[in-house]
């Protein structure tokens, strides 16, 4: 069950206001600063007890990506039992060349854990390569759905995004 007041604590604590210059290049009076909560000990810990329920049955280990799901997958890890990985968005070009880092990941069922998904892109991206090396993926989780047409572009790729929230109940909290 959710705290009543999570949704809430979430978007006060991430929600910014001055001037902000957004990734597309406009400016903006309002910014939502996802690493505020994830930076919150005991506000990450209440959001990990909360995805926990949302955790198919059979998965094998929680595939955090790179940057904002590591911290996630790593509470989640640590409310579930579950072992995390922590997947890079390119593999790395040194040392062990892995994309997905803390574990084999072939023939698993991993879990991909995002923060935040907006359009879905990097999901996408990740859980093909995945899925190259040999791991199954059929479920993603993130806190924030962005309702910016994620849920929609991994379902097409044969993905559920189950998520905490969506930026909208953020609001309306």
């Amino acid at each position: 069950m959710l705290p009543p007041d999570l949704a809430a604590r979430i978007f006060n604590v991430s929600n910014l206001k001055g001037e902000f210059r957004l990734r597309s290049g406009t400016i903006s009076n309002e910014y939502f600063d996802k690493y505020l909560f994830e930076s919150d000990p005991q506000l990450l810990k209440e959001i990990a007890l909360a995805l926990q329920p949302l955790i198919p049955p059979g998965i094998e280990a929680l595939a955090g990506l790179e940057l904002g799901g590591v911290p996630i997958a790593t509470m989640l890890s640590q409310v579930t039992g579950l072992p995390a990985l922590f997947v890079r968005k390119q593999a790395k070009e040194y040392g062990t060349c892995k994309l997905a880092e803390g574990g084999d990941i072939t023939g698993k069922h991993l879990l991909i854990v995002e923060d935040v998904v907006t359009s879905g892109g990097q999901v996408v991206l990740s859980t093909q390569e995945l899925r190259n090396l040999g791991a199954q993926v059929t479920h993603a989780v993130c806190v924030i759905d962005r309702e910016s047409g994620g849920t929609e572009k991994l379902a097409a790729e044969g993905l559920e995004l189950r998520a905490l929230f969506k930026m909208s109940e953020l609001k309306q909290a």
